[in-house]
């Protein structure tokens, strides 16, 4: 189900987004009065995980901060991600723990890529994401340089349906900022679909390259830094605080409904 990760098109399956999300504002944020760079969606996405523990079903991930880290992001922290399998479902369990001896700033997203069109059969046009409750709210769009526009846009979803086709990926992804569903499916009427539920997650964002046969739908806590935005981190948008020693989780569950009994 998930995209091939193809170099020459997107060479990502399913990164996960750590400690930020999107881009900051030249590429950099303020803390305490110092400025720090951090690269797109944060750190996390290119780093080394280590197994914790695995069996046939699951496997834990763990990431550390280190000298690198911290010299951009400067907190001592724990980041454990465990992935489990049962029947058609895949749970990800993302837990950030705080070891340091301040409040830590944080947001966190998950950015599976589905194959588009699915292997069952229906065509690339058919397929749309079905919310779990209407979303009239307006959607944000980025600029050229990846930061939130100051204005909102009319909403692309037609109830709880929003029908995919290259053109709403023109301007780059659709952001959902005042999203009132936890969960979506993604599929074509009449053949198996994939339900994504995400209820410790408030935002969304769905992306593609146009013309490309996958497509990102992908739950967040956070989103890109608006245009212009120059303030202290704890004032960007979606940005959570962790208490030291306190843990917080960030869950998504993965299922393929709709298989033939003998699949």
């Amino acid at each position: 189900m998930i995209w091939s990760g193809d170099p020459t098109v997107w060479k990502r399956h399913a990164p996960i987004l750590f400690p930020i999300i999107g881009m900051l504002n030249r590429g950099q944020y303020r803390l305490d009065g110092a400025v720090f760079s951090m690269p797109k969606h944060g750190f996390a996405r290119a780093s080394l995980f280590h197994i914790v523990e695995q069996d046939r079903e699951s496997v834990t991930l763990r990431l550390d901060d280190s000298d690198g880290t911290r010299a951009i992001y400067p907190f001592s922290f724990r980041l454990e991600i465990t992935f489990k399998l049962a029947a058609t479902s895949l749970s990800v369990t993302a837990r950030v723990t705080n070891l340091a001896a301040r409040d830590m700033p944080v947001s966190f997203g998950f950015h599976p890529a589905f194959r588009w069109p699915l292997p069952f059969g229906a065509a690339r046009r058919d397929h749309r994401v079905t919310f779990a409750v209407d979303e009239p709210a307006p959607i944000r769009r980025m600029d050229d340089h990846g930061l939130l526009r100051s204005v909102a846009y009319p909403s692309p979803v037609d109830g709880k349906t929003l029908r995919l086709n290259d053109d709403l990926f023109v301007d780059d992804a659709i952001i959902f900022d005042g999203l009132c569903s936890r969960a979506l499916d993604y599929g074509a009427d009449g053949t198996p679909s994939i339900a994504v539920d995400f209820a410790d997650l408030p935002d969304l964002g769905i992306w593609t390259k146009p013309g490309a046969e996958f497509i990102c739908l992908e739950p967040w806590q956070g989103f890109n830094d608006p245009a212009g935005f120059d303030g202290d981190i704890w004032a960007k948008p979606g940005i959570v605080a962790i208490a030291p020693s306190a843990m917080r989780e960030f869950s998504m569950n993965i299922s393929i409904k709709g298989l033939p009994d003998d699949r």
